[in-house]
Order: C-alpha cells, then structure tokens, then sequence
C-alpha cells in the first residue's frame, strides 16, 4: 500500500492538481423523524460552514438504481487535516445527536472540470 503523502507528491510531480479534500460519507442511524427533527439545525450547521469557506459541497444521494431517495449524503469539507475535518463532521448536530453516522476519508482531487459563467447585466449565475 502506498503512502497517501507519497502519492500526492507523485501526484503533483506529474503535474496533477493533487487538491485534497475530506468526504463524509453520511448515513442514517436513527428513526427517520430523528433525522427530520435535526434538518433545520444540520443546514444552519452547513450554512455556517459555507459561510467559513469550509463546506465544498454537500447533498442528498439516491439509490444505486437512481430512482429513490436512501437517506445517504455526502459532505465534501476543506480542511487543514484530516483530523480538523472529522470535528467538522463531528459537530454536525445530525451526528452529535445520533440521527446519523458518517465515515470520512481523504479525498484527492487530480482531473476534471468546472464551469462557471457569470451574466453581469443579468445576475444570472450558473455551475456546470
């Protein structure tokens, strides 16, 4: 197994972006109503957090077969450390309550694309 500092060195030297990242995996632990009963404080939580510059992206995933809401998440944290994004997770009041767990892991961001376009005399903003 390789180092993940290893790689991401390897990674950089080859001209990669090598951006890490830090991804909870977020799942329910609870009764559904236990999850409801959190929802509010859970998105001032991630509001609060997008706001520091500390929440990347965050939202619902549904089914392996795309049709229906499971309850999972992702929440995609910038952080200093490993260990200073699992307080952010930590601190969620889904998971101080109990409502729901997550797992969380490093996450290097190598390729890929965003687009972004900015209408000026519209305001119109979109993310592709």
């Amino acid at each position: 197994m390789v180092a993940w500092t290893d790689y991401k060195s390897d990674a950089k030297s080859r001209g990669a972006m090598a951006l890490e990242l830090y991804v909870a995996q977020s799942t329910p632990a609870g009764a559904p109503e236990d999850v409801k009963a959190n929802l509010p404080d859970h998105l001032a939580y991630q509001a609060q957090l997008e706001a520091a510059g500390q929440l990347a992206f965050a939202g619902p995933m549904s089914d392996e077969t795309g049709e229906h809401m499971q309850g999972m998440g992702l929440i995609i944290y910038r952080a200093d450390s490993l260990e200073a994004a699992r307080l952010l997770a930590q601190n969620d009041p889904m998971h101080k309550s109990g409502a729901r767990h997550f797992t969380l892991r490093r996450w290097m961001i190598n390729e890929g694309s965003l687009t972004l376009s900015v209408g000026l005399s519209t305001k119109v903003v979109s993310l592709t």
